[in-house]
């Protein structure tokens, strides 16, 4: 894991080589915010996939496949 500190927020990847950072937050239980250029936030419960593009939906299924077969149920069409 890398940890990247960019202002206010803590930022760490799961393998050195993804595109996708995940927000260290221990404030909120069962809230996980992840970033792909560390601006916008997305909160995984809530945005995806219908509110990622289909390049980060790509992206985001590569470099997380157990949340990706999690929420098999939500995919596009």
């Amino acid at each position: 894991m890398s940890y990247i500190n960019n202002g206010d927020l803590e930022l760490y990847k799961e393998n050195d080589t993804d595109t996708i950072s995940w927000v260290h937050n221990d404030d909120y239980l069962g809230v996980m915010l992840f970033t792909f250029d560390g601006v916008k936030i997305y909160n995984l419960f809530e945005d995806y996939p219908h509110n990622l593009s289909v390049n980060e939906v790509e992206i985001f299924d590569r470099e997380n496949p157990y949340w990706r077969d999690f929420f098999k149920g939500r995919r596009r069409k």
